[in-house]
């Protein structure tokens, strides 16, 4: 090259660790399709505190958490609705895997002292976690019903024709007994019709159906799964309740909820509900 040639250099791409170029400035980046600038620009602290947007993201990313849930289990339940087990086994157990996030949530959440939490909760006002509607939604599908539950969103109405639908539509439950009843299982009719806005009350034939299926495994072995899939999640569900119940009394105490709840004892008392009763009392009969 002579002292008048222009050198030129080739354009550097990035490289990543196993030495392949990378594209620059792809037509959909990775932020563009997360929609990051929207998704991290959702924080907003009122206090001024550290701790407050740790107490958000928290929340935030449990309210994404019990989103991913209800499209599984809406999904679940049609499945089942056709008697495509195989897909709803799966949906049904990767919600489990969701509430073990859930759960861990509740482990980054309890670094947050009472005294970091006093300064934040002035800045809170009314809002509380008991006004989620997803949450309620939630238990809506997984059969703890309550129409008590949604007037603090009859101010909302789209919300509010939401979970009315969830509150009167038969849960991810009935829709199991509804399948066994297809298989050939001795279901009572009052089961299976009735009004599903009230709450799921045990019945002995019920209990006697999981009975027979629990028995012969080998035989009922989609019904088992799915049995032990329903087992599963509310086993996760229970632990969830139980770990949110004791961060808030490590950070709270006895103290009233911010949204007019008992706090920890409205807690409590939400352990002893249970989605699929037959399912636990089984295991004494066997």
């Amino acid at each position: 090259m002579s002292a008048t040639d222009t050198p030129t250099h080739p354009r550097t791409l990035a490289v990543d660790l196993s030495g392949e170029a990378l594209h620059e400035a792809p037509p959909m980046s990775y932020g563009a399709y997360l929609g990051l600038d929207q998704l991290l620009a959702a924080q907003h602290p009122r206090s001024g505190e550290h701790d407050e947007l740790l107490f958000i993201i928290i929340h935030q990313a449990s309210e994404l958490w019990m989103k991913l849930s209800l499209h599984e289990l809406r999904a679940a339940v049609r499945q089942i609705q056709t008697d495509d087990l195989g897909p709803a086994l799966k949906m049904i157990a990767r919600v489990s895997r969701i509430q073990a996030q859930l759960i861990q949530s509740w482990e980054v959440l309890s670094t947050m002292t009472p005294a970091d939490y006093s300064l934040i909760r002035p800045h809170l006002g009314q809002s509380s976690g008991f006004q989620s509607y997803q949450y309620r939604h939630l238990e809506f599908l997984l059969g703890n019903k309550n129409a008590g539950m949604m007037t603090v969103h009859r101010s909302e109405p789209a919300i509010f024709a939401a979970l009315e639908q969830a509150l009167t539509a038969p849960s991810l439950y009935d829709e199991s007994l509804r399948l066994l009843a297809r298989r050939g299982f001795d279901i009572p009719a009052a089961k299976l019709e009735r009004d599903f806005s009230q709450p799921y009350e045990p019945d002995p034939q019920v209990e006697a159906a999981w009975l027979a299926v629990y028995r012969d495994p080998h035989r009922h072995w989609e019904l088992y799964d799915l049995a032990e899939k329903l087992v599963d999640v509310e086993y996760r569900f229970q632990q969830w309740r139980f770990s949110h119940m004791k961060t808030v009394e490590r950070i709270i105490g006895f103290k009233p909820g911010t949204g007019g709840t008992g706090g920890v004892s409205y807690l409590v008392k939400a352990l002893s509900l249970s989605f699929f009763p037959e399912l636990l009392s089984v295991r004494t009969a066997l």
